[in-house]
């Protein structure tokens, strides 16, 4: 999301460029180029709107755009730069002076607060939205949340260095990461997760060794103790098994083709493995109903963005997230 805002806060920035420099170099006096003009910067602010709005309202994470809802606001946005046109070839010198002051101060308003905004969005704050039931009851479809992306660190652009952690991340925190997928043609949970952000629960760390018998996640031989926050529900179970080769087990589960092997089986009985150095196990409070670690892997450190903090959106779930 944060790259989208600075794209956008980029294109009205060179836009107001652009028009200090024809209107500095006297190409913007006639109506007919100032009629362009006005049409043309209605068109790429609104598009550049309709363009956030549709990633904001289909939840971010990485999910495909709605094309249909994206068209029709292009649509509207082109009939808005089209009706800017005849306004502006019809306007006198001192409505044209009128219209360019403000189309260059909400230019300079939406670079501003672009900027702003992809700042605080990579570094501190990333909003998320609840897609499915993996992390039912803690967090529900539609719940809109904030991640703390400065909890373990905040990262240097374009690199993996992290510096400022104030916290580590230990077993039991909600996590916010980038779905661990090397390209768009890696199959999980039935499906392409490529480039998704995934919400879910931190349960073993780097060099725990990990298994679920009977749905039930043990950590270094030792069965977790039941929390309230895990829902299970009245299955038959698949009785738990070893695999006679558990290094092949292994590798299968960190290149994350186990899943393609033994499919939903993995939801009762899986490993043991071994959680690789910088890397996590994670898997939804909604232990039936979750495509996580035991089906797709290990979570790398690199690809965690935050933990989980607080609940905004609805109303009657606004809390912190624990």
């Amino acid at each position: 999301m944060e790259q989208r805002l600075f794209a956008v806060a980029c294109i009205m920035y060179v836009f107001a460029l652009c028009t200090r420099y024809l209107n500095k170099k006297n190409k913007l006096n006639s109506n007919v180029s100032f009629a362009w003009w006005h049409g043309s910067f209605l068109f790429i602010i609104l598009s550049c709107a309709v363009y956030v709005l549709t990633f904001v309202m289909g939840g971010g994470a990485g999910e495909p755009l709605n094309w249909s809802r994206l068209a029709l606001g292009f649509v509207l946005a082109f009939g808005c730069g089209i009706y800017g046109l005849f306004q502006g070839k019809k306007a006198t010198d001192d409505k044209r002076k009128k219209i360019m002051k403000a189309d260059l101060e909400w230019s300079n308003t939406v670079y501003f607060a672009g900027f702003v905004a992809s700042i605080v969005m990579f570094f501190f704050i990333q909003a998320f939205k609840i897609p499915s039931a993996s992390m039912r009851y803690t967090l529900v479809e539609g719940d809109h949340l904030f991640v703390n992306k400065a909890s373990y660190g905040f990262r240097i652009p374009f690199t993996k260095v992290r510096f400022g952690a104030y916290e580590q991340i230990k077993p039991g925190d909600i996590i916010v990461f980038q779905f661990p997928a090397k390209d768009r043609s890696q199959q999980n949970c039935g499906g392409s997760q490529y480039g998704k952000d995934f919400v879910k629960r931190i349960i073993a760390m780097p060099g725990d060794t990990v298994q679920v018998k009977n749905g039930r996640p043990w950590v270094n031989g030792k069965e977790l103790p039941k929390q309230d926050y895990e829902v299970y529900e009245n299955l038959e179970r698949v009785p738990y098994f070893e695999v006679d080769d558990k290094e092949e087990y292994q590798n299968l589960w960190e290149d994350h083709l186990l899943d393609n092997y033994l499919g939903i089986e993995l939801r009762d009985s899986f490993g043991p493995v071994v959680v690789p150095e910088n890397s996590y196990f994670a898997m939804g409070d909604n232990r039936d109903n979750s495509c996580d670690s035991r089906f797709w892997g290990p979570v790398p450190r690199e690809n965690i963005k935050g933990k989980a903090w607080f609940v905004h959106w609805p109303l009657n779930r606004i809390r912190w997230i624990k």
